[in-house]
C-alpha cells in the first residue's frame, strides 16, 4: 500500500484539492496531456494541484470553504511559460488571485499539511511526465517555439480522493455562484 494511502487510511483516502480549466483551455491542455503523458501512467485529466494532500476528516470544512471561495468572480490566470520538469513538460500558470485562496486553505489547515504542501506552491499544468529527460527536453524545445503568454480560463475548484493512481471526484464548484459543478474525470 503506498505511504500516502496509508497516511490518510484513518479516516479513507487523502484528498486532493484543484482548479478547473474553462472549457476550451481545459480541451486544448487535455489534449496535449493525452498526446504526451505515457498512456500506462496516465490516469488523470489536465489540471491545477493546489493541495496533494489533505486528511479526509476536513472534508466538511474544506468543502464549505471552497462553496463560499467560488461565490466570487473567477481569479485572473495566465500560462506565463513552460517548466523543464526533468523528466516531463509543464505549463507554468501564474494567477494572485489563486494564490490567495491557496494561501487561506493552507492557514485553515496549517498543522494538518505534508511537507509537500508546506513547501510553497509553483503552479503548473503537467502535461508529460515519467519520460526519458530527451523526449522532456524535445518536448519543451517544440512547444517553446512560437509559445507566447496567454490567459487562463480559470472555472472552478474541485476536491478529489486520491485512490492510489486515479482520483474520485467530491465535489467541484463554480466560480461566480459557488454552485456545483461537474468535474472531469
Amino acid at each position: 500500500m503506498s505511504e500516502t494511502i496509508e497516511a490518510g487510511r484513518s479516516g479513507g483516502p487523502p484528498l486532493i484539492v484543484t482548479a478547473l480549466f474553462g472549457d476550451a483551455d481545459f480541451a486544448r491542455l487535455d489534449a496535449l496531456r493525452r498526446a504526451h503523458f505515457p498512456p500506462e501512467r496516465n490516469f488523470l485529466r489536465a489540471h491545477l494541484t493546489m493541495f496533494h494532500h489533505l486528511p479526509p476528516s476536513v472534508d466538511g470544512e474544506l468543502t464549505a470553504f471552497l462553496k463560499q471561495a467560488t461565490r466570487d468572480p473567477a481569479p485572473a490566470a495566465h500560462v506565463a511559460g513552460l517548466m523543464n520538469m526533468g523528466r516531463g513538460v509543464a505549463f507554468r500558470v501564474v494567477s494572485p488571485e489563486l494564490e490567495a485562496i491557496r494561501a487561506e486553505i493552507a492557514a485553515r489547515f496549517a498543522m494538518l499539511l505534508t511537507p509537500q504542501d508546506k513547501a510553497g506552491w509553483r503552479p503548473h499544468v503537467t502535461i508529460q511526465n515519467k519520460v526519458a529527460p530527451l523526449e522532456a527536453k524535445a518536448l519543451l524545445v517544440a512547444l517553446e517555439e512560437g509559445f507566447t503568454p496567454h490567459p487562463l480560463d480559470i472555472a472552478g475548484l474541485a476536491v478529489w480522493r486520491y485512490l492510489g493512481g486515479p482520483w474520485e471526484p467530491v465535489g467541484a464548484w463554480r466560480f461566480g455562484n459557488g454552485h456545483s459543478m461537474r468535474a472531469p474525470c
